[in-house]
């Protein structure tokens, strides 16, 4: 008996553990069509390694977020695209990773590919990186443009997670199928209420987000 009382414990103790606070969803649970491919659950990201705090590729928003996001989905659905989601709430204990890994100077492993333009003791001043991010206040995500039929990203002009002007919304260094892609990308999220940040084109904040400037650290799992 007392083993069955142990196993039950322990059973209760994981599902209770798993469960989101309230207020947070899993987007593939309210949006099942939406694409994920968290690049900080791989080592496919500007560190080179996993991120502290991403256990699987499951993206999680606030409730208000993902309704407005199905909004963004059922819209793009009408031309034959999909949102795919980079990143979207991201726990306290993965930004403080992102710091560790800033202020050791001499690990650039990832330099040629996301940063070449930028040195990394200057990734901090040019806002690419902060103690603070908000991401996991929850409401922000990142993401671009597929095609459904090939499942293919479309054109932006700069890789996701690129520092460097090139990945700037202002960027005049584009031709002209990257700059439709850019435009339809930013007038479909502003449309349904998500604010851009000008220095990443993959990066959008739900207006009147519900946690703004409270940082949640529970696991992406």
């Amino acid at each position: 008996m007392r083993y069955i009382y142990s196993f039950l414990l322990t059973l209760f103790s994981f599902f209770s553990f798993a469960q989101l606070p309230k207020g947070f969803v899993y987007v593939n649970e309210v949006i099942p069509t939406i694409q994920t491919e968290l690049r900080y659950c791989t080592d496919n990201n500007f560190v080179g390694t996993p991120i502290d705090g991403y256990v699987n590729n499951v993206a999680i928003l606030t409730t208000e977020a993902a309704t407005a996001l199905t909004k963004v989905q059922a819209e793009l659905a009408k031309q034959n695209l999909s949102i795919k989601i980079y990143d979207a709430y991201r726990p306290q204990q993965a930004v403080d990773h992102f710091v560790r890994w800033a202020k050791v100077e001499n690990d650039t492993l990832m330099k040629g590919v996301f940063y070449p333009e930028v040195e990394k003791k200057n990734l901090f001043n040019a806002g690419y990186i902060a103690s603070k991010s908000r991401h996991s206040s929850g409401s922000t995500l990142d993401i671009t443009l597929v095609n459904l039929e090939t499942g293919a990203p479309l054109d932006m002009g700069s890789p996701y997670d690129f520092f460097g002007s090139a990945s700037w919304i202002k960027n005049s260094n584009l031709n002209k199928t990257q700059r439709k892609n850019r435009q339809r990308l930013q007038k479909v999220m502003a449309k349904h209420g998500f604010r851009n940040y000008a220095q990443e084109w993959w990066h959008f904040t739900l207006r009147g987000e519900p946690y703004r400037n409270l940082y949640f650290d529970f696991l992406v799992e």
